[in-house]
């Protein structure tokens, strides 16, 4: 921890752990996620458009290179993880932040190739498409790891944690507030696509590194990590399969996730599909995605005030219900764009709450690992629940890709009327079952309570290390 972040939040508070950090702190560190998401976003919204539509790949073919690059960067997490875990000779800047910043800049450019693509056969481009993405899935690993693992040692106040779970929230909706409406209308200035996709990401891209750089500059690693240094230097890679398989909240957390973020991706993809199909006119996307993220923006700053009332898990359980029912009743009744605005704002509004919290449980599991095993992993531990969200994306693309196939898309003509009844599916049904099977994995089985966990953080704080397991 640097002087300057000592000084900030007083010596005494971070030997506890319960640091209050600064409204400034806390909004810098939701710009990480803020400019994670003008390149995450991108290729969650409009690879599948692009590929399909400009790049003429079949969409069987893009099915295939969204599910095995995804799977292939679930299984890049735990290498990523361990590499951040395993630095050694950490600098002023911390462990985490520098690893953050330098990936985020090689992510950028990625970026962009990602939405290029050279004319050649198609052969050609679907080897291409596997080469590039998979690339930014590693350096997303390196991005995303780091940034993720530094809200673990910002503080281990619960409130704080969820206030910054909430501006982390703030920023990834802000981004797909500011992506979802600005990508097409970019796209759309140019004559050729193919040159409209590449200077948009261009921008996205810029944005996302100032992005980083503002949490970079303007946040620290307040807490010191006592290590069980003997231990862990004994730790082999049984040892880390160990630390994921008994943490019973973080395997309840990874399968819910496959389910809230596969609901969230699919609907993402499918947006722009529904807006041109169903609703006639591609033009609608931007308006629809304005409304419906900026009401998410909104929706989210309820969370410290949800969490307080109600606690995470049963704030999360909420949300989860809600857009469940939003979602279903969006697929049953008649296609109407007044309707289905309204619907999927409620729906996407009740899915940002749960999506905010789950950060905070995320930094709560890492703690729990610790406090459990004697073994601290932050990189590690948060590799198992990225893991869990790469197979979520890969869930989504082979819904939005599979249902496109199996209904007899044809891009950029008239769809039939089995065609538009699947993407309507996959736009709202998939998203609610999912959401409502979440909610019970939720219920159910997750055991890491706000309570137990403030025992948990007094433990560690007073240098506990080993303790039982959560009955």
């Amino acid at each position: 921890m640097s002087e300057q972040a000592t000084t900030a939040v007083g010596t005494d508070a971070a030997k506890t752990g319960h640091v209050k950090l600064s409204w400034r702190e806390k909004i810098c560190y939701g710009f990480g996620d803020f400019g994670n998401g003008f390149m995450f976003d991108l290729g969650q919204a409009y690879l599948t458009k692009y590929w399909i539509d400009v790049c003429t790949i079949p969409a069987g073919a893009v099915a295939g290179i969204f599910a095995f690059t995804k799977i292939f960067d679930a299984f890049m997490d735990p290498i990523a993880g361990s590499a951040i875990d395993s630095r050694k000779n950490i600098g002023p800047r911390g462990k985490f932040r520098p690893v953050m910043m330098i990936s985020s800049i090689i992510l950028a450019i990625l970026t962009v190739i990602t939405f290029t693509m050279p004319e050649i056969s198609t052969a050609g481009k679907i080897l291409f498409a596997y080469g590039a993405y998979m690339a930014w899935g590693l350096v997303y690993s390196f991005t995303n790891i780091p940034y993720a693992s530094l809200a673990s040692v910002m503080t281990r106040d619960v409130e704080e944690r969820s206030q910054i779970a909430t501006t982390r929230q703030a920023g990834s909706i802000g981004a797909q507030l500011i992506t979802g409406i600005a990508f097409v209308p970019i796209v759309l200035l140019f004559d050729q696509p193919h040159h409209g996709f590449f200077m948009a990401s261009i921008v996205m891209a810029a944005v996302g590194v100032l992005g980083f750089a503002i949490c970079y500059f303007n946040c620290h690693e307040h807490v010191p990590v006592k290590r069980n240094t003997a231990k862990e230097q004994k730790a082999k890679f049984s040892d880390y399969i160990k630390i994921v398989f008994t943490n019973k909240p973080l395997l309840c957390i990874i399968l819910m996730t496959l389910f809230t973020i596969s609901a969230m991706n699919t609907n993402n993809q499918m947006m722009i599909f529904f807006c041109q199909y169903n609703l006639g006119h591609m033009g609608l996307q931007p308006v629809v995605n304005g409304i419906m993220m900026g009401c998410s923006v909104i929706g989210i700053l309820l969370i410290p005030k949800l969490v307080k009332m109600f606690g995470k898990k049963k704030t999360a359980i909420g949300g989860l219900l809600i857009g469940c029912a939003a979602d279903i009743l969006n697929f049953v009744i008649p296609t109407n764009l007044y309707t289905f605005i309204i619907l999927v704002t409620i729906g996407y509004v009740a899915l940002a709450i749960p999506n905010g919290v789950t950060w905070a449980f995320v930094s709560d599991v890492i703690d729990y690992s610790e406090w459990h095993n004697g073994i601290r992993k932050e990189g590690i531990t948060y590799a198992a629940f990225n893991f869990s969200r790469k197979i979520a994306q890969a869930i989504a693309a082979i819904v939005s890709s599979g249902i496109l196939v199996l209904t007899g898309y044809v891009a950029n003509a008239v769809q039939s009327e089995m065609t538009l009844t699947g993407i309507k599916a996959a736009m709202t049904l998939y998203p609610g079952v999912a959401l409502g099977i979440a909610a019970i994995i939720l219920y159910f089985f997750y055991g890491l309570t706000d309570d137990k966990f403030k025992q948990i953080a007094e433990d560690l704080n007073n240098g506990k290390w080993e303790h039982g397991t959560i009955e």
